[in-house]
Protein backbone atom coordinates (compact mmCIF):
# COMPACT_ATOMS: atom_id res chain seq x y z
CA UNK A 1 0.00 0.00 0.00
CA UNK A 2 2.85 2.41 0.79
CA UNK A 3 4.32 2.11 -3.34
CA UNK A 4 0.38 3.09 -4.31
CA UNK A 5 0.01 5.59 -2.09
CA UNK A 6 3.38 6.81 -2.78
CA UNK A 7 2.26 7.32 -6.80
CA UNK A 8 -0.73 8.25 -5.70
CA UNK A 9 0.60 11.57 -3.69
CA UNK A 10 3.21 11.92 -6.06
CA UNK A 11 1.38 15.29 -7.92
CA UNK A 12 1.21 16.70 -4.63
CA UNK A 13 4.81 16.69 -4.17
CA UNK A 14 5.33 20.26 -5.42
CA UNK A 15 3.02 21.88 -2.87
CA UNK A 16 4.38 19.81 0.27
CA UNK A 17 7.85 20.91 -1.46
CA UNK A 18 6.25 25.06 -1.24
CA UNK A 19 4.37 24.50 1.84
CA UNK A 20 7.85 22.91 3.75
CA UNK A 21 10.02 25.76 1.85
CA UNK A 22 7.43 28.45 3.38
CA UNK A 23 7.53 27.49 6.97
CA UNK A 24 11.49 27.24 6.85
CA UNK A 25 11.38 31.30 5.50
CA UNK A 26 8.76 32.26 8.05
CA UNK A 27 11.14 30.99 10.83
CA UNK A 28 13.95 32.91 9.10
CA UNK A 29 11.75 35.96 9.99
CA UNK A 30 11.10 35.41 12.71
CA UNK A 31 14.17 34.51 13.93
CA UNK A 32 15.60 38.21 12.38
CA UNK A 33 12.72 39.77 13.80
CA UNK A 34 13.69 38.72 17.09
CA UNK A 35 17.54 39.12 17.12
CA UNK A 36 18.88 41.25 19.66
CA UNK A 37 21.91 42.39 17.71
CA UNK A 38 19.58 43.32 14.95
CA UNK A 39 16.90 45.32 16.88
CA UNK A 40 19.99 47.00 18.72
CA UNK A 41 20.74 47.60 15.13
CA UNK A 42 17.54 48.93 14.34
CA UNK A 43 17.24 51.54 17.22
CA UNK A 44 20.97 52.68 16.32
CA UNK A 45 19.68 53.48 13.19
CA UNK A 46 16.56 55.45 13.97
CA UNK A 47 19.20 57.71 16.48
CA UNK A 48 20.96 58.76 13.65
CA UNK A 49 18.15 59.30 11.78
CA UNK A 50 16.77 61.72 14.35
CA UNK A 51 20.22 63.46 15.03
CA UNK A 52 20.56 64.23 11.75
CA UNK A 53 17.15 65.52 10.87
CA UNK A 54 15.53 62.83 8.53
CA UNK A 55 12.87 62.08 11.03
CA UNK A 56 11.31 63.87 13.47
CA UNK A 57 11.05 63.11 17.45
CA UNK A 58 7.39 61.71 17.10
CA UNK A 59 8.48 59.01 14.45
CA UNK A 60 11.39 57.82 16.27
CA UNK A 61 9.35 57.55 19.26
CA UNK A 62 6.92 55.68 17.42
CA UNK A 63 9.49 53.77 15.65
CA UNK A 64 11.68 52.51 18.79
CA UNK A 65 7.76 51.69 20.77
CA UNK A 66 7.80 49.09 17.76
CA UNK A 67 11.00 47.62 17.77
CA UNK A 68 10.57 47.38 21.68
CA UNK A 69 7.22 46.02 21.42
CA UNK A 70 8.73 43.55 18.69
CA UNK A 71 11.49 42.70 21.74
CA UNK A 72 8.51 42.11 24.51
CA UNK A 73 6.23 40.13 22.29
CA UNK A 74 4.00 42.89 22.60
CA UNK A 75 3.38 44.05 19.31
CA UNK A 76 -0.06 43.85 17.48
CA UNK A 77 -0.84 40.75 15.34
CA UNK A 78 -0.32 42.45 11.91
CA UNK A 79 -0.05 39.04 9.82
CA UNK A 80 -4.00 39.55 9.44
CA UNK A 81 -4.83 35.81 10.58
CA UNK A 82 -7.37 36.86 13.55
CA UNK A 83 -8.90 39.39 11.09
CA UNK A 84 -12.54 39.05 10.13
CA UNK A 85 -13.81 40.18 7.23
Amino acid sequence: MGLLSAIVGLPLAPVRGVIWLSEVIQDQVEQQMHDPAALRGELEEIDRAAAAGRISDAEARDAQQAILDRMTGTADDTTGSDRKE
